[in-house]
């Protein structure tokens, strides 16, 4: 405890990192205003009423995500998501496109023209699903109905959007880092103490199951929460021996010295589960414009996260993007490159090509696994829900929920981390405690 004071006390020392918190957090203050401002017009007080008979539905993870502005109808309403749905589409298109591919090889030019077309195909998407959320989600005796107010409403939630997406690289440029992912935490963790006080009101009734039930419901929860941490983190190297026995081979490893392969069962993180609720709520804003039969299939199975057809599909699609991001992220190639340069091995197999191929089979293999438990811990709020935990803390028992807050706290750590190592190697370089400093000082 006295070390975690003491780190508490070394990051409000550092200016620049002192400096980075504070605009961060007044960042995502403006942000939490901003998700209580309604849109001109609309009653809040029958919203309130709908929002209350919804219960169990997939809508609701979309109002944790933007921290209570779905239900609300607020300028904040469709959040950041519609920036997530872009972000996957162009990195679709970048397997897929032969121009894309161009722009991801031309350094930061390519990435600055990318940023601008995902910025551009946000508008696209919000300005597709604004339509679509105001027709299923504000009745029709909560609003006005003429062109005018239409057409304010879905230009104040564009802009809603573009806002928050500026407000997300704000965040990422002066603050911490991470900004979008950093905004949907926060969306998420200001729903937590609700979820517990319902949670702990239900248990507490005649026939909720008592306080022995409750603390029983908390201790599963810090367990999802400690696996989740496992899973998210991964491993940062795996054992070449057992690496060979994923690919079959059987070489002994030279003087019997334990050597490591710098893999991780999870290299992907939680970016699949973000980018497969993503295209999960697509279903939402479909049915907003389906008067067939169809539409009410998808609002009937899509629109309840404890379905079958709900979870298979979602487990299908975090399994196929764990794939998919870890194929963009880790680079065998790359990886047996650096390999050879530095006048590293692997025992039995010879370096350049041989040796890439050898880290892609065995990234394939580990891959399985991680994504499996991955599409298993997103699914559990279903199971927590069928056992009678109310709606509101079932998504936190795993899911996408819980996944993203261990996620981005621990990158949020990782990166407060980063800058008071480099504090301390500063001071250390300066008070001359480094063997081998020089004294004579050269300006290039």
């Amino acid at each position: 405890m006295k070390d975690l004071f003491s780190t508490i006390g070394n990051i409000f020392k550092i200016e620049e990192l002192r400096g980075r918190i504070l605009t961060t957090l007044s960042l995502v203050l403006v942000y939490r205003l901003g998700s209580f401002i309604v849109l001109p017009g609309i009653d809040s007080e029958v919203l309130a009423a709908q929002a209350q008979g919804s219960s169990g539905s997939v809508l609701d993870i979309l109002v944790s995500f933007t921290g209570g502005a779905f239900s609300r109808a607020s300028i904040f309403a469709l959040g950041i998501m519609p920036y997530i749905s872009a972000s996957i589409i162009v990195q679709l298109l970048g397997i897929a496109v032969p121009y894309f591919q161009k722009l991801q090889k031309e350094g930061e030019s390519g990435r600055t023209r990318l940023n601008q077309i995902t910025r551009g195909l946000t508008v696209l998407i919000t300005a597709f699903q604004a339509p679509g959320y105001l027709t299923t989600q504000v009745p029709l005796m909560a609003r006005p109905d003429s062109a005018l107010w239409w057409t304010m409403a879905i230009t104040l939630l564009v802009s809603g959007t573009i806002f928050c997406m500026w407000l997300g690289e704000r965040i990422t440029d002066k603050g911490i880092g991470n900004g979008i992912s950093i905004l949907i935490m926060i969306g998420i963790i200001a729903n937590l103490p609700t979820a517990f006080i319902v949670e702990f009101g239900s248990k507490m009734e005649a026939d909720g199951g008592g306080l022995i039930l409750f603390i029983l419901e908390i201790v599963l929860l810090l367990a999802v929460i400690v696996l989740s941490i496992l899973l998210v983190q991964g491993t940062r190297r795996i054992p070449i021996q057992f690496a060979k026995r994923l690919v079959g081979g059987g070489v002994k490893q030279a003087g019997g010295r334990r050597e490591f392969l710098p893999l991780k069962v999870n290299a992907a993180g939680v970016m699949p589960i973000i980018f497969a609720q993503a295209i999960m709520f697509v279903p939402i804003y479909l049915v907003g414009f389906a008067d067939s039969g169809g539409g009410s299939w998808i609002a009937r199975n899509f629109q309840d996260f404890t379905t079958l057809p709900y979870n298979f599909t979602f487990a299908l699609m975090i399994v196929l993007f764990t794939y998919f991001y870890t194929a963009i992220t880790v680079n065998p190639n790359q990886i047996a490159d650096d390999l050879k340069r530095s006048g590293g091995f692997i025992p039995g197999i010879r370096p350049g090509k041989n040796t890439a191929e050898y880290i892609d089979n065995v990234m394939s293999r580990i891959t399985l696994p991680g994504s499996l438990f991955l599409a298993l811990i997103a699914i559990l709020p279903a199971f927590a829900s069928l056992a009678n935990i109310n709606t509101a803390l079932a998504y936190f028992y795993g899911g996408t929920s819980l996944l993203i807050m261990v996620g981005v706290v621990l990158d949020t750590l990782s990166q407060i981390d980063s800058h008071l190592k480099m504090r301390e190697m500063d001071g250390l370089m300066k008070s001359g405690r480094i063997k081998g400093r020089s004294t004579t000082s050269v300006s290039i």
